[in-house]
């Protein structure tokens, strides 16, 4: 296998956290100011989390550029907890640190971790550029398994809509961060 690349982009604003929140109105604006930035970038394919607001995120590119955007629940957001955690950011933090804990109804990071590698693995077996788009918690899980110093504060400074690229080669990885993708793209090594 020679060089991989793929893309991964966190969903522009969306009114809530739950599987149909839409995009607000800002929301909406970015994802059309983003579709302008993707135009640079050789992409093939788009696999999306099935949550309204990865799939809003990336619909006016699709549109404009003749894409179907492929779904794949692996890509959804991570259950925290079923319940309604006041403390939820001190929770998550945690979860950054021990990969294991896991709070009521919720999913750890390591089986969190689990789905999206599945996918990545899926994709590096192909040969097209794909854009994957998720959702925060699960990028920055990913973004942290290729480099451990992306934790809870990377999360925490994440944009939305946020646009990586991700590079395979001979057996290593390196992502780069390009930013919020509302203007040129900068292109910061963080490995």
């Amino acid at each position: 296998m020679g060089k991989r690349t793929f893309y991964i982009v966190r969903h522009a604003k969306a009114e809530g956290q739950e599987p149909a929140a839409l995009l607000t109105p800002e929301g909406q604006l970015q994802a059309v100011q983003l579709k302008e930035q993707l135009k640079v970038l050789k992409i093939e394919k788009i696999i999306s989390s099935p949550f309204l607001r990865a799939i809003r995120t990336i619909q006016p590119f699709a549109d404009d550029n003749g894409f179907q955007i492929e779904t794949d629940n692996r890509l959804a957001e991570r259950i925290l907890s079923i319940n309604d955690l006041e403390d939820w950011q001190d929770k998550l933090a945690q979860t950054f640190e021990d990969h294991d804990v896991c709070f009521e109804g919720g999913e750890s990071s390591k089986e969190a971790l689990a789905r999206i590698n599945d996918v990545v693995h899926e994709l590096l077996k192909g040969n097209e550029t794909t854009l994957l788009v998720s959702h925060g918690n699960l990028i920055s899980l990913f973004l942290q398994s290729l480099n451990n110093q992306f934790g809870f504060n990377e999360w925490q400074a994440m944009k939305n809509p946020h646009v990586y690229r991700v590079e395979y080669e001979e057996g290593q990885a390196m992502f780069y961060d390009l930013g919020s993708g509302l203007s040129k793209f900068i292109l910061n090594e963080v490995i």
